[in-house]
């Protein structure tokens, strides 16, 4: 009696490729990485990734803290500067705002030297003095929505150029393995990844320094609609 043997074509290739992958996963060393090596994997798009981040780190503290500095203030300055402007007590009133390192002091500062003349060129003084002090926060935070547009364009640029290498080696030697094009591709996403996450908090920082000058500009508006308010009241 004859046997006949039925050899399905690319059925030993596929077994090949299977054999690969699993001698790939049970020889693959047992690594134990730093954060700091996984991302040196990632080429030399990490440098100005790097250099993003701490330009990232130093605005947003700098700025954050100048925020909170200028808008700190005495919760009971303007309830003090009615009562010594209200009993005609201007000098005293100089003297408090002169001493209180904030922007609503020093617009009222400067509404406080206006006294006597009309109302609304005392309005458009503080104003004035106003948009100073939202130029004077307002200073480089475009430098963090910068940082937010091209910190993952960055991350991108280092993807493709990784890939570009890795196949290119490829095609170069002939030579390659399930193992190496996916090892290769691992590491190349590295910049990806980290160019998106720099870029992310960039743009959470600006948006919470935002956050900070839109109550701050609240603040003042308020402070100054009290401060006219109080010159229209009759002196004691």
């Amino acid at each position: 009696m004859d046997i006949f043997l039925l050899q399905v074509p690319g059925a030993n290739t596929t077994a090949d490729t299977l054999s690969q992958v699993n001698n790939a996963v049970t020889t693959a060393p047992a690594t134990n990485e730093s954060l700091f090596d996984i991302l040196s994997k990632g080429g030399v798009l990490m440098i100005p990734l790097a250099l993003l981040l701490a330009v990232a780190i130093y605005v947003f503290i700098e700025r954050l803290l100048f925020i909170s500095k200028a808008t700190k203030s005495d919760d009971n300055f303007m309830s003090i500067i009615r009562d010594h402007i209200v009993s005609g007590n201007v000098s005293a009133a100089r003297s408090l705002t002169k001493n209180t390192n904030s922007s609503v002091a020093r617009i009222i500062d400067k509404g406080i030297q206006r006294i006597g003349k009309p109302i609304d060129v005392i309005e458009r003084s503080m104003e004035n003095i106003g948009r100073l002090e939202l130029y004077k926060m307002e200073k480089n935070i475009a430098i963090l929505s910068v940082i937010g547009y091209i910190a993952p364009l960055f991350g991108f640029l280092g993807t493709i150029v990784g890939m570009f290498q890795l196949f290119y080696g490829i095609a170069s030697s002939g030579e390659y393995t399930i193992s190496t094009i996916a090892g290769g591709i691992y590491v190349k996403m590295i910049s990806s990844a980290a160019g998106l996450i720099i870029g992310l908090a960039a743009y959470i920082g600006y948006r919470i320094l935002s956050s900070q000058i839109d109550k701050a500009t609240n603040k003042m508006e308020v402070a100054s609609a009290d401060f006219i308010d109080v010159l229209q009241e009759p002196t004691r």
